[in-house]
């Protein structure tokens, strides 16, 4: 690369022929007959000392490149004076002063650039569209895209624009300093540009004119040379950089701003002004700035995406400004990448480097943009112009740059740039069709290897499958997970890869980070990928495996939680992917809500601990889907050594243990009421005794009910106070206690499906907090030592006389205020959790003169995915479900609320048949008597 720094300069060896030749010849005329051979010899050594003199004087005082302090030569000077008499005798110097300065006039004389300069042909008419339909279709989508920005980001005209508060003073002591970056190959304009910026409104700080591989470099550098301004400098090589080599310069300025202006632009006068004050305006300070540019295509009606050179097409795009078809800016239009000339800061061409190009063939405008955007969250903005003032038009030409030579025709490069945009989008670029038109999604998947994608198949194929549903997968691509691998792996074609079409999106991590022992690449790609892509597509959920790597793991998180309306990161263990196939059958609103949930497991355990081996085998044998799961232990003063031990070497893999022992025995009572209270309204407690075994599958019956029934904010169910995971086979509060088959009893809807009962589970339930915080008030309120003496007496009911049973108040005020508990329903009442009746507190006790037969309780557990036993296999809509009185009679919600209400025994007094007691659900006090409904 080579700097020039003299515009007079000729070559040493020329120099120095010129002076042999006109002294030689003169010497020859007087020196005939002389033979004085030391004159010679002076001449000689005279003619060396001035060519190196002149040489390095007129090099280092060269006003092109000011590289540093211009060093003082006055002592060669000196010395030539000195030294002139014994060198050359006075009698002859006089002569041949006379003939140097004939010389140097000669070789010196400046260069002026009437004398080099070469100008554009500019003979031709600007082309105009005769296509009536087609100057139709694109006014209406500039002016849809206008609309759009004028409500969402706000538009100003030029004179609104200037109007605006800019940080740079144009005339006063913090003037930006602006470098402009002319690159030039083969144009004539270099004149045209160079005396358009040298009568700007404000002056440059400097001018760097590029000539990379240029067949005419010699005839540039001397027409910078002739304009003997010191601000201007002339870069060279033979190599040709391509379109990136003039943002590579760019990075080495010192200046705020940097003007990168292509060799078809020729700036009006004022242009310097107006974008050195949009650029220090706040809203546009993180921004690229230019004359020119592109929106790219939009989707079709077949949900593809066309060619951005498409002909007769809306959808292909629009070129701003575009005297084609009439389109001019007068108010400032965000774009998706400029073209032509591109201002901002030194700072901000950083970004173009961050990722590595596709090609460094083509593309470099649309590359800038895109990774501005991505790693800056910077815009792309076309200035408005001033039509009746060419001075403030970027190309004031307004041709050269539309001609058919200077845009990109052809079929192969079409085609690249084709590919190129599609791949930004892919990658989270999001181009103004994706901010008109949000997208809405259910879930996004992510894979970060081939086997990931395997894994993540059977969930993605159930969504894309259901009616209604939406998802897509993301694949990290390069090294890591090819595309074409992915599609394999789905039993995709490998096209899908290629198709400007929603389905696969590739990132290309490997190729865009390249080799590196750093996670930052890696971390920094997903990231910003990633959170274009969420914000494009909206998705309620983004879905990978629990194993992934953990920085990638980190990235995803980061994205989702960029999301303002919400999206959702679920790390599924493998083994569950195929047991939670569930999740696509849950409305998006409620996939939103996946992590808001905390379930925690609490265990009621005593000197049982073989059975308390069996409960912890099966917790931990249970499929998950990544949430964590604290579990508790909550053990009385008289629990054994064996039951500690085992408590304390148990390896809880899902959340934190905790162990509670009390001082003083509690009883039954105590030791479950007390072993869990809500941190939030968001905190779940699972209760178990130890006498408890579960299924498989208990905790996705859990979390995909609270999902259907809880979370989704088109569900309406208040009355919801537990989900059961058990089924009774028996009607346990009247005296006969008769046995009870649910799938035959609700035969007629469906044999499997769940129902609401207002029967509270003491074998394997979760409780909702409002509720339980608001029976803990009650039970407080109501707790007496003597049953006979609690004031509920529910009519025909034999929890009227149970006294050793904190349960016998949670039925007393579910009845009382009409809540219910979900309950599973599955042949053979199959169940999430079994009661195995071993001696305890009350099975087996000396006071219970109840017989327990165990056939009436222990039911077996489900060892299959249930999902496919339920209705239509999904759980049904809340409005579907029916519900069950205390004493298995169907009543409806609103009949059960009655009931309570009719008994008007709850602990505040409600005159009226149609009010039962509302407490306060943070505190769980009672507060009014409320009208049901």
């Amino acid at each position: 690369m080579r700097f020039a720094r003299n515009p007079n300069n000729r070559s040493g060896d020329y120099l120095e022929g010129m002076l042999s030749d006109y002294v030689g010849g003169k010497a020859k005329v007087k020196a005939t007959k002389t033979g004085c051979t030391w004159l010679v010899t002076a001449l000689t050594c005279l003619q060396l000392a001035f060519a190196v003199y002149a040489t390095i004087l007129l090099y280092y005082m060269s006003p092109s490149v000011e590289l540093r302090t211009k060093p003082e030569f006055t002592w060669a000077t000196r010395i030539a004076r000195n030294m002139k008499q014994f060198i050359i005798p006075p009698h002859v110097h006089g002569r041949y002063q006379e003939a140097a300065s004939l010389i140097t006039a000669e070789i010196f004389s400046p260069i002026t650039p009437s004398q080099v300069c070469e100008h554009e042909r500019i003979d031709f008419v600007q082309k105009k569209s005769s296509d009536v339909q087609m100057i139709k279709l694109k006014r209406e989508l500039y002016d849809e895209i206008l609309d759009f920005q004028s409500k969402t980001i706000g538009t100003e005209t030029l004179s609104e624009l200037m109007a605006m508060k800019s940080q740079w003073d144009m005339r006063g002591p913090n003037r930006p300093k602006v470098t402009v970056l002319l690159n030039h190959f083969k144009r004539k304009t270099l004149c045209s540009q160079l005396d358009s910026l040298l009568q700007q409104s404000l002056p440059f700080h400097q001018v760097w004119v590029l000539s990379f591989g240029s067949p005419n470099e010699h005839s540039l550098k001397r027409i910078v040379e002739s304009y003997n301004d010191s601000r201007i400098s002339f870069i060279s090589s033979s190599y040709d950089f391509k379109y990136y080599g003039r943002f590579q310069m760019a990075l080495q300025t010192e200046a705020d701003l940097v003007y990168i202006v292509d060799d078809d632009m020729i700036p009006g006068k004022k242009m310097l002004q107006i974008l050195s004050h949009v650029a220090g305006i706040e809203k546009y300070k993180n921004s690229a700035l230019g004359s020119i540019g592109r929106i790219l295509p939009f989707r079709q009606k077949d949900f593809t995406f066309p060619s951005y050179r498409k002909f007769r097409s809306k959808e292909a795009g629009l070129y701003l400004p575009d005297p084609a078809y009439d389109i001019t800016v007068q108010k400032i239009v965000q774009v998706d990448f400029l073209s032509s000339s591109w201002f901002l800061s030194a700072e901000l061409v950083k970004a173009l480097f961050i990722e590595t190009p596709s090609t460094f063939m083509t593309g470099e405008d649309l590359h800038l943009s895109y990774q501005l955007q991505k790693y800056r969250n910077a815009g792309s903005f076309v200035l408005p112009v001033d039509l009746t003032d060419k001075e403030t038009w970027g190309d004031s030409e307004h041709r050269l740059a539309y001609v058919s030579e200077t845009t990109v025709i052809f079929k192969d490069i079409v085609q690249v740039r084709d590919d190129q945009w599609w791949r930004a989008l892919s990658t989270g670029y999001v181009t103004q069709w994706a901010a008109m038109y949000p997208q809405k999604i259910d879930a996004l998947f992510y894979a970060h290897s081939v086997d990931e994608v395997k894994a993540l198949a059977p969930l993605l194929e159930k969504f894309r499958s259901s009616v209604g549903k939406k998802a897509y997968i993301v694949v990290s691509g390069g090294n890591f997970c090819p595309c074409e691998d992915a599609a394999a792996a789905l039993n995709w074609p490998k096209s899908v890869c290629k198709e400007r079409r929603f389905k696969i999106f590739d990132l290309q991590v490997g190729a865009l980070s390249r080799a590196s022992n750093s996670e930052v690449p890696v971390l920094q790609a997903v990231y910003s990928s990633l959170k274009g892509l969420i914000k494009i597509h909206n998705p309620s959920v983004i879905i990978t495996v629990t194993d992934i790597d953990p920085n990638v793991k980190k990235a995803l998180k980061m994205a989702s939680e960029t999301n303002v309306n919400g999206t959702a990161l679920v790390l599924l263990p493998r083994s569950s992917v195929s047991k939670v196939l569930w999740m696509a059958d849950l409305r998006s609103t409620a996939l939103q809500n996946w992590n808001r949930m905390r379930i925690s497991v609490n265990i009621i355990t005593q000197s049982r601990a073989p059975s308390l081996t069996r409960l912890l085998k099966s917790l931990s044998d249970a499929y998950y889907t990544g949430d964590e799961i604290p579990v508790s232990f909550n053990m009385d003063s008289k629990v054994d050594e064996a039951t500690i031990k085992l408590v304390d070497s148990f390896e809880w893999l899902h959340g934190p243990k905790t162990l509670r022992r009390r001082i003083i025995q509690g009883g039954l009572i105590r030791a479950v009421s007390e072993s869990w209270y809500p941190t939030s309204d968001d905190d779940f407690g699972l209760l178990l005794e130890d006498d408890i075994e579960v299924s498989p599958y208990y905790y996705l019956w859990i979390k995909y009910a609270l999902l259907a029934y809880h979370y989704d904010p088109q569900v309406s169910l208040p009355e919801l106070s537990s989900i059961s995971l058990y089924t009774p086979r028996l009607v346990e509060v009247v005296k006969e206690r008769p046995r009870w088959n649910p799938t035959e009893f609700f035969n007629r809807i469906h044999p499997n499906t769940p129902y609401l009962h207002q029967l509270p589970c003491s074998w394997g339930a979760v409780f909702f907090p409002k509720h339980w915080r608001e029976f803990y008030v009650y039970m407080n309120m109501r707790f007496t030592e003597d049953a006979k003496a609690n004031p509920v007496q529910i009519p025909k009911s034999r929890t009227n006389g149970w006294q050793a049973s904190w349960k016998k108040f949670l039925f007393d005020m579910m009845y009382l205020r009409g809540y219910v508990s979900l309950y599973p329903n599955f042949p053979n009442q199959a169940s999430f959790s079994t009661n195995h009746m071993e001696p305890g507190a009350h099975i087996s006790a000396k006071d219970n003169v109840v017989r327990h037969d165990k056939a009436d309780f222990e039911v077996p557990l489900l060892i299959e995915d249930f999902r496919t036993l339920l209705p239509n296999g999904k759980l049904p809509p809340a409005s579907k479900l029916p519900s069950l009185n205390l004493f298995n009679q169907p009543v409806s919600l609103k009949g059960l609320k009655a009931a309570g209400a009719k008994l008007g025994q709850d602990v505040l007094t409600c005159n009226n048949a149609t009010e039962i007691v509302t407490v306060d659900h943070i505190t769980g006090l009672p507060q009014q008597c409320s009208k049901f409904i």
